[in-house]
C-alpha cells in the first residue's frame, strides 16, 4: 500500500520553489557522524554493489554530497550529478571538479536527456519526496538505454509523520516525505514493455542501527555486514531500507 498526504497538493504546491530554497536553507554536503554516517555508506556500498562493472555513463539524481561522482569518476565512469538546485549541482562539481563529473540542473519529471542515453540511473533517498512516484520512474526510465538499470533506495514501510504547518494551519509531512513504500509498491510503478525485471533487497536493520553498534560494525567490509545485517532482520524484522532495481530489455 502506498500512503501520501495531499494537504501541500491542495496548496498549489511549487515542489521547484520548494526545494530550491530547501538546498539554500540546509547542507547537504555537511559531514555525518555517528550512526547516520554509518546508516549512509551502507546505503551507498548497497548501490555500488548493483551498479554493473562495465557502465560508462551514470545519472545521479539529486546528487546531494555527490559521492555518486566522487566514487565512480574514479571508476573513470562520466557521471552526470543532476538536481533541482544550481547551489547543489555547483557544489557537487567543487568537491568533484574531475572533468568526468557534470553538473546538471533541471525537473526530475522532464529530464534534459536524450531517451535511452545513459547506462545507470540512481536516485537514493529521492522518491519519498516526488508528487507523483509512478511518472518519475517513468521518466528515469525513459533515459536508460537498453540493457540498462534504474537503482532507487527508500525508507521501508516508512510510518509517515506530521506536524502542523503555522503558516496554513494543515498537516505537513515531516522531513518533506509524502510517501511510504514497500516491495509490492515499488514492483508496480513499471509496466513499460521494455521492462525486464525488478529486483530488490530490504537492509539496514532498526535495532542494529538505534543500539548504536556502528561503534563496531564499521570495521567490517560490506559483505561481512550484508549477512550480520540479513540475520538481524530475520531475528528482528525491523528495516529501514529497500533498494529496488529495474532493469531494462
Amino acid at each position: 500500500m502506498i500512503f501520501t498526504i495531499n494537504c501541500l497538493f491542495n496548496m498549489d504546491f511549487n515542489y521547484l520553489e520548494h526545494y530550491k530554497t530547501d538546498a539554500n536553507e540546509f547542507d547537504y554536503f555537511e559531514e555525518r557522524k555517528g550512526a547516520t554516517a554509518h546508516d549512509e555508506r551502507r546505503v551507498r556500498e548497497f548501490i555500488i554493489s548493483l551498479v554493473e562493472w562495465d557502465v560508462k555513463s551514470i545519472l545521479d539524481i539529486g546528487c546531494g554530497s555527490a559521492w555518486v561522482a566522487e566514487f565512480f569518476t574514479n571508476k573513470s565512469v562520466k557521471v552526470y550529478s543532476f538536481d533541482i538546485s544550481l547551489i547543489n549541482t555547483i557544489r557537487a562539481k567543487e568537491k568533484v571538479p574531475d572533468p568526468l563529473n557534470n553538473p546538471l540542473v533541471g525537473d526530475a519529471f522532464s529530464l534534459p536527456l536524450r531517451s535511452h542515453s545513459i547506462d545507470c540511473v540512481i536516485a537514493s533517498e529521492v522518491i519519498e519526496h516526488v508528487i507523483d512516484p509512478k511518472l518519475f520512474v517513468k521518466e528515469l526510465f525513459r533515459v536508460v538505454k537498453p540493457g540498462g538499470s534504474v537503482i532507487i533506495t527508500t525508507p521501508y514501510k516508512e510510518v509517515l509523520r506530521y506536524s502542523l504547518c503555522i503558516h496554513c494551519n494543515k498537516k505537513t509531512p515531516i522531513n518533506a516525505h509524502l510517501h511510504s513504500f514497500d516491495e509490492n509498491v515499488l514492483s508496480s510503478l513499471i509496466d513499460s514493455k521494455d521492462l525486464d525485471k525488478v529486483t530488490w533487497k530490504k537492509f539496514g536493520n532498526k535495532v542494529l542501527i538505534y543500539l548504536r553498534t556502528y561503534i563496531f560494525l564499521k570495521f567490517l567490509p560490506f559483505s561481512f555486514w550484508k549477512y550480520l545485517d540479513k540475520a538481524a532482520n530475520f531475528l528482528y524484522n525491523h528495516t529501514a531500507h529497500i533498494i529496488v532495481r529495474y532493469k531494462k530489455k
